[in-house]
């Protein structure tokens, strides 16, 4: 059976998870250099034409992973609302999942990995920054620029002012948990969260 017959006979989305999931999994116990197309191949348990027909290179792998985990968990319509009333509280549950998206071991694995590698696999690190940060920064960059033509924020550079407030979450409690050190507490995560909106808001919270 063709590749293309193969994806048609059976339902894409699960064995395209299959692949991403088993992919995954094999970047974070091994490192990006060490995996290949067929180790994902076989993990995955599909053959590699099919796993090629999905996806064309490592990269674009990767890529992929990183950019439906963003997706998953950072819905605009769910996090930041156009009609956005008290900002703040809007900052501190935007800031919140976000926080906690970065402390999930799964985001960490794949974020050391990146750290790692990326000098010997440019494409890694490219494809990373591209499919997280960057689309992270676009989107709630976007929303803030929404909310500054509402009249609720006074932001001259939204991509600017998005990156600010995410390097604010962006803390001990991060770093401690990147290393390996220790995982912050619920109240330690709420009290990074609070104190990155008020610090934010001081600096571009309307006159």
């Amino acid at each position: 059976m063709s590749a293309t017959a193969e994806l048609r006979a059976d339902s894409e989305r699960p064995k395209r998870q299959l692949v991403l999931d088993a992919a995954a999994s094999l970047f974070m116990a091994h490192g990006y250099g060490a995996v290949s197309m067929d180790a994902v191949a076989r993990a995955a348990g599909v053959s590699k034409a099919t796993l090629y027909a999905y996806f064309s290179s490592k990269d674009q792998l990767f890529a992929t992973i990183i950019g439906e985990a963003c997706q998953q968990k950072f819905a605009l319509g769910e996090l930041l609302p156009t009609d956005a009333v008290e900002i703040r509280e809007a900052l501190i549950t935007f800031g919140s999942r976000l926080l906690r998206f970065f402390l999930e071991e799964r985001a960490l694995a794949i974020h050391r990995v990146v750290i790692a590698e990326s000098t010997r696999f440019p494409e890694l690190g490219r494809a990373f920054y591209d499919n997280g940060p960057a689309a992270l920064l676009g989107i709630f960059g976007s929303w803030l620029a929404e909310q500054t033509v509402a009249g609720r924020l006074a932001v001259a550079d939204s991509v600017m002012a998005a990156e600010q407030f995410i390097s604010l979450l962006k803390t001990s409690v991060y770093l401690c948990a990147s290393l390996g050190l220790t995982m912050p507490t619920d109240a330690e995560i709420d009290a990074t969260v609070e104190a990155a909106a008020t610090t934010f808001l001081k600096a571009y919270a309307v006159p």
